[in-house]
């Protein structure tokens, strides 16, 4: 199932919708993310008459650093013995086709695509003999841009994460995908940057949920962005940068 949230001259507000070829099959206005699995559409529309926006608004983004080794040795980290977490302001969102803007106290922003792992219903303490991918809706492309100036300058990275327009999310969620071995791409004006398997992360999906858990609760709509490969690199004014994951599709932004 391909899960999108979007906006139709019909629609009062952003409506939930599920993708079949051309037809967006929409939603009731208000359904609840775990309840859409199970949903009946209202009505159908066609794709073209429609605009995507980002398909999620949390409210929390979890993200997790240092999960590529490479990525690690590149900025000179030591890898983490335990998932390296930290939040990013749901503020930060943006969907496909927005713009990112760059903040005037920073003067190096980097793109770091991610795998993102959209949650389906609550999760807190999931038992040894529960699976923690059921209590995922789909799953996402992030981009989880940087002010890595600021990053450094900081003890902490809330700041160097969270300006608006820093979280693009998108362009679908994706439920019938292999999080365990999926590949993750970001082309910054069509060159490619960053490109690995998911395979090699050193904290699996199914790990991070249940690790994040006995943290937090999550709730239905909370994203887990789950760390960036190796290939990092500054965007400038008139970029455009692009995450594509196999079996999601391309979120593609422009930078201003």
């Amino acid at each position: 199932m391909k899960l999108c949230r979007a906006t139709h001259a019909s629609f009062e507000q952003p409506r939930f919708g599920a993708i079949e070829g051309s037809t967006v099959h929409v939603f009731e206005a208000g359904v609840s993310l775990d309840a859409l699995p199970t949903s009946q559409s209202s009505h159908t529309v066609s794709l073209k008459e429609v605009t995507l926006v980002a398909p999620v608004t949390p409210s929390k983004i979890v993200c997790v650093g240092r999960n590529y080794r490479e990525h690690a040795a590149e900025l000179g980290n030591k890898m983490p013995e335990e998932p390296l977490l930290f939040l990013k302001a749901p503020s930060s969102v943006i969907g496909d086709g927005d713009t990112i803007e760059l903040p005037w106290e920073s003067e190096r922003v980097e793109h770091e695509g991610e795998l993102g792992v959209v949650i389906g219903r609550r999760a807190r303490h999931i038992s040894a003999d529960e699976d923690p991918l059921s209590y995922v809706l789909g799953y996402t492309c992030v981009n989880d841009v940087t002010a890595r100036d600021l990053q450094r300058k900081d003890i902490q990275f809330t700041r160097a994460k969270s300006f608006d327009t820093f979280c693009p999310v998108g362009p679908l969620i994706v439920r019938d995908i292999n999080p365990l071995d999926a590949e993750v791409t970001t082309r910054l004006n069509g060159d490619i940057k960053q490109r690995a398997r998911t395979s090699t992360m050193a904290f699996s999906v199914p790990f991070l949920i249940r690790y994040i858990a006995e943290i937090m609760t999550l709730y239905p709509g909370d994203l887990i962005a789950t760390g960036t490969p190796a290939g990092v690199s500054p965007m400038k004014h008139g970029d455009v940068v692009e995450i594509e994951i196999e079996g999601i599709g391309v979120l593609r932004n422009k930078i201003n």
